[in-house]
């Protein structure tokens, strides 16, 4: 998410957390700090992945919460399966 402020990084973190923590059930375990951390990390994680595979430049916010969104929804589903 290159390009976004510190506050940018933590609503667009957040955001795609919590709705990651819908679509994945774990919402009621999380909290709004847990579901910016996802987010957050999601977004770095995926977001260094395409830059490593592909010559994509930063695309605004749409594309940052689509990032974060995707990074936080592997990432719970990681989490959920070392929990199984």
């Amino acid at each position: 998410m290159p390009g976004l402020s510190f506050l940018g990084w933590i609503i667009i973190g957040g955001l795609a957390g919590w709705v990651a923590s819908k679509i994945k059930g774990t919402d009621a375990q999380q909290g709004i700090l847990l579901n910016i951390i996802v987010g957050v990390l999601g977004g770095l994680l995926i977001g260094w992945l395409l830059g490593f595979f592909f010559d994509v430049a930063a695309g605004g916010w749409i594309f940052s919460f689509f990032t974060c969104l995707l990074g936080a929804v592997i990432l719970l589903s990681i989490v959920q399966a070392v929990r199984k």
